[in-house]
Parts: structure tokens; C-alpha cells; sequence
């Protein structure tokens, strides 16, 4: 079994109307449902728009917090699952299910294992 990230970039959700995003929502919860129900559910969550992002580095041998994103982007992380699968196949067919779901795109990646 491996886990995947299945996720998408805020940019990707497009201009909708209110009740657009609000018909999302039932459809969306009932995908992580089914996850849940087949056991290959890890974790699920949209991130806020609007709260606090912070940039930790280390780089210069010292631990420096900063408000705001590491780099200015046009594109930011909008929310995202992990899943616990046994291969690509069925990774692709529950990021299928996710994007049906939310209604846009969703990408999929293979989460690395740790080392032994």
C-alpha cells in the first residue's frame, strides 16, 4: 500500500456563484464518505483563505519565522486528502471520484515512504 496527496490549487476552482459552491458540498463530503467507508481514508482538508501562512527556514544554520508565503505565487495549495492505496490505478480512480465531487481539477502524487 502507498499513500497519495491528492490535491488542487485554488486557481483551479474557478469564478462561481454562491449556490454553485454550496451544491459542492454534499457531493464533496460524500466522496470522503465512500473513502472513509472503503478504508483507504488517511486525512482531508481545505485550507482557509485568508488565515495566517508563516515560512519556516533554516537555511542560514538559524530558524527564521516569517509571516507570509516563502515565495510570491499566482497559484496556492486550495485543499487536499490523503489516501492509502495499493497502486496508481486506484489512486487515479479516487482523484476521479474527488474532482466529480468538488467540481474541478485535482491532482494526484505519490507521497514517498520513509526510509527503515
Amino acid at each position: 500500500m502507498a499513500d497519495y496527496l491528492i490535491y488542487f490549487n485554488q486557481q483551479w476552482v474557478g469564478d462561481h456563484s454562491e449556490e454553485w459552491f454550496l451544491s459542492r458540498v454534499e457531493p464533496s463530503v460524500a466522496v470522503m464518505h465512500e473513502m472513509q467507508a472503503a478504508g483507504v481514508y488517511v486525512f482531508a482538508g481545505g485550507l482557509e483563505e485568508g488565515a495566517p501562512v508563516y515560512s519556516a527556514d533554516a537555511t542560514s544554520g538559524e530558524v527564521v519565522i516569517t509571516d507570509g508565503p516563502f515565495v510570491e505565487t499566482t497559484e496556492f495549495l486550495g485543499g487536499f486528502c490523503v489516501i492509502r492505496v495499493p497502486d496508481d490505478e486506484t489512486a487515479k480512480m479516487w482523484a476521479g471520484k474527488v474532482a466529480v465531487g468538488c467540481g474541478w481539477p485535482q491532482e494526484i502524487r505519490r507521497i514517498g515512504a520513509l526510509p527503515d
